[in-house]
């Protein structure tokens, strides 16, 4: 979700801490047959984007979220200070987690937000982090990488490194502020999952896997959470408009004489044909499903792996 190749899932950190980057490492050809018009963002979710407060009930609560300088992560401290709460941004390069503040108080003059430093892909950066915010009531674990690779090319390094800083950074977090949030009887954990942890992607592997393991995670938490008010869910985004996919998009457009519109529309017939949007998803629309999860209206969904991918995976349930 620095590889500027299209994939599955979360993206690289440095250039965002997490780049969602949905397409494939290799290119794909323009058909001559008509292509389905995207599906447009909803009336709602403009609105919402657009600056207009529901009141989900988050002012006084506090919420971390890793890897938020940029994409979906930055997108849902936005979200959450939009609604009240004390958002903490997280990223690994003081410049950027202080261009997010600003960004954020900028678009939100009431907004309480403030940053930590840290790499929380790392035992150290964890440990940097919690002693810096000992008690949270929202943790959202959106931290994640990706690396496409054949399968035979993905070494023991790779896989443990990836695993660290997917599943291992959640797993650390949640550690720390599970135990409070049960002992004051409220709070919230979110994994930001993919949907590559159903749909295994088989340029990477190894990241579809920790995938599939924040899933197991996160259901494995919320049977922690029995009669209490804390909730531990996942959701799992598809394919998503981040600031990776834009300029992959415009790129390739100049480079084939053509639109971004009709490279969009190539993408959702050959890569993701299932997809009933067409289209990608923004940040804000992933966002709005996980703001929803952090507040107290949404106290009836645990252990739940909630899909906001656009219809890609082929199910009911």
């Amino acid at each position: 979700m620095g590889h500027r190749a299209l994939s599955m899932g979360k993206g690289v950190r440095g250039k965002g801490e997490r780049l969602n980057l949905f397409l494939l490492p290799f290119p794909f050809k323009l058909s001559p047959f008509p292509l389905a018009k995207p599906s447009p963002q909803s009336p709602l979710l403009e609105e919402i984007s657009g600056g207009s407060q529901m009141d989900l009930k988050l002012h006084g609560k506090s919420a971390l979220v890793t890897g938020s300088t940029a994409g979906i992560g930055f997108a849902i401290a936005q979200g959450l200070a939009q609604e009240g709460a004390s958002v903490i941004i997280n990223g690994r390069s003081e410049e950027r987690v202080a261009q997010a503040i600003a960004k954020i108080q900028q678009s939100i003059p009431e907004a309480k937000v403030s940053g930590v430093v840290a790499d929380a892909g790392t035992k150290a950066g964890v440990e940097q982090l919690v002693q810096q915010v000992p008690q949270v009531d929202i943790l959202i674990n959106n931290l994640g990488i990706y690396e496409p690779k054949t399968f035979f090319e993905i070494s023991d390094e790779d896989w443990l490194k990836i695993f660290e800083i997917n599943v291992l950074s959640g797993i650390r977090l949640s550690r720390q502020y599970l135990q409070k949030q049960l002992e004051q009887n409220w709070g919230r954990i979110v994994f930001i999952s993919s949907e590559s942890g159903i749909q295994i992607p088989v340029e990477m592997i190894h990241y579809g896997t920790t995938k599939t393991a924040q899933l197991s995670i996160a259901r494995g938490l919320a049977e922690m959470t029995i009669g209490t008010g804390v909730t531990v869910n996942s959701v799992l985004p598809g394919p998503t408009r981040s600031e990776g996919v834009e300029e992959f998009i415009s790129n390739l457009a100049q480079e084939r004489g053509t639109s971004r519109g009709e490279i969009e529309a190539e993408f959702f017939q050959n890569v993701r044909p299932t997809s009933l949007i067409k289209r990608f998803a923004t940040n804000e629309e992933v966002a709005a499903l996980v703001v929803y999860l952090s507040s107290p209206l949404a106290s009836a969904t645990n252990g739940a792996a909630l899909r906001v991918d656009g219809g890609v995976i082929r199910s009911i349930v």
